[in-house]
């Protein structure tokens, strides 16, 4: 790691937003990261009208309407902005680029990801001659949270399916296009012994009775809603429907057979969840084809190689270990600043 050899701990301000495809993954891997940079650094969330909630032990600023960010940042002046806010605009970022020496972006797919002065696509599988030298775009760069390590590499010494297989079913926080039900309804047609869980997620705006309604007319299957904890019912699963946002990501360090619907033309264009990393990827769930989606199902459960195929693909990407990268970034950043700061901070006379 590089050192922070100022005496004074330097402040880096993350700013969090929900947005499409990313579920709750950016809230936790940004907590991830301000838990390994507290020693080093004053950590301060901002939080707006669409931030999921901080972590606990960190102090937060609310700003209300996310229009406040570069008022609240010239008040703050942070040494470091950390933004996972999807596709940023350029012309905003050239104004926080006059507040703040240096500004690290995830997965920006905007043109203001071009003033920034690193962004870490994850998302992406290869870089292309489209993206600036500041774009690092690697797969390996996806962080594992610690309770998705708990069940790291869980598919090798899973058995094999029994006389009841579990199928999890799971579409992230919001669900904008109610997977969940379509989902639902095709697999209420498999005649087969079968567990289903259907996992919904905290914001799910749809009717939840419905979803409730459907399990009860069919054995062993239930309708989980928060609160839960999504690894522990991961790992009780013998294959998993889910989107094909970061979820897919999370069950490559576990090592299960998956399922992917993407849920909007975003997701179709990621190119990581598909056969040769250990994915069943069937395009759009609302254009899904019934007997497709349940012949996908049918065939791990059935296929015993395939099933150790899909885990072994899987396990051979050896995901999760991307931290100690990141941090050498955000430790860089704080290091060689870009630009200078003017002014005194807020941060300074709460010191």
């Amino acid at each position: 790691m590089i050192p922070i050899e100022n005496s004074k701990k330097k402040v880096v301000a993350f700013h969090i937003t929900w947005t499409d495809g990313k579920g709750s993954y950016p809230a936790r891997r940004a907590a991830v990261l301000a838990e390994s940079i507290s020693q080093q650094a004053d950590v301060l969330f901002i939080v707006g009208e669409n931030s999921p909630a901080p972590p606990e032990e960190c102090k937060a600023i609310q700003i209300g309407k996310n229009t406040n960010l570069l008022q609240t940042l010239h008040l703050l002046k942070p040494d470091l902005l950390i933004r996972d806010t999807g596709s940023t605009v350029a012309e905003e970022v050239e104004k926080i680029r006059e507040i703040v020496p240096s500004i690290l972006h995830f997965d920006d797919f905007g043109d203001g990801g071009l003033q920034a002065d690193f962004v870490l696509q994850t998302l992406l599988e290869d870089a292309n001659d489209g993206y600036a030298d500041h774009y690092i775009v690697d797969r390996q760069l996806f962080i594992a949270d610690p309770a998705i390590r708990t069940y790291e590499k869980a598919g090798l010494t899973k058995p094999k399916p029994g006389p009841l297989p579990h199928l999890v079913i799971s579409f992230g926080e919001e669900d904008e296009v109610n997977l969940s039900y379509r989902a639902l309804r095709h697999v209420s047609q498999l005649h087969i012994p079968l567990k289903v869980t259907l996992v919904i997620g905290e914001r799910y705006a749809h009717d939840i009775s419905t979803l409730k309604m459907m399990a009860l007319g069919r054995r062993n299957t239930f309708v989980q809603q928060a609160p839960y904890h999504l690894p522990d019912i991961f790992s009780t699963a013998d294959i998993i429907l889910c989107g094909s946002g970061y979820t897919p990501y999370e069950i490559a360090v576990m090592g299960i057979p998956c399922i992917v619907l993407s849920q909007n033309d975003f997701e179709l264009g990621l190119a990581f969840p598909k056969e040769h990393h250990g994915f069943s990827h069937l395009g759009l769930g609302r254009k899904v084809k019934q007997s497709n989606l349940l012949n996908a199902i049918m065939e791990p459960l059935l296929h015993e190689s395939l099933r150790k195929r899909s885990i072994d693909r899987q396990l051979a990407l050896n995901l999760g270990n991307g931290k100690d990268k990141v941090l050498e970034t955000i430790l860089y950043l704080l290091e060689y600043p870009k630009r200078g700061a003017s002014g005194k901070a807020l941060t300074d006379m709460l010191h």
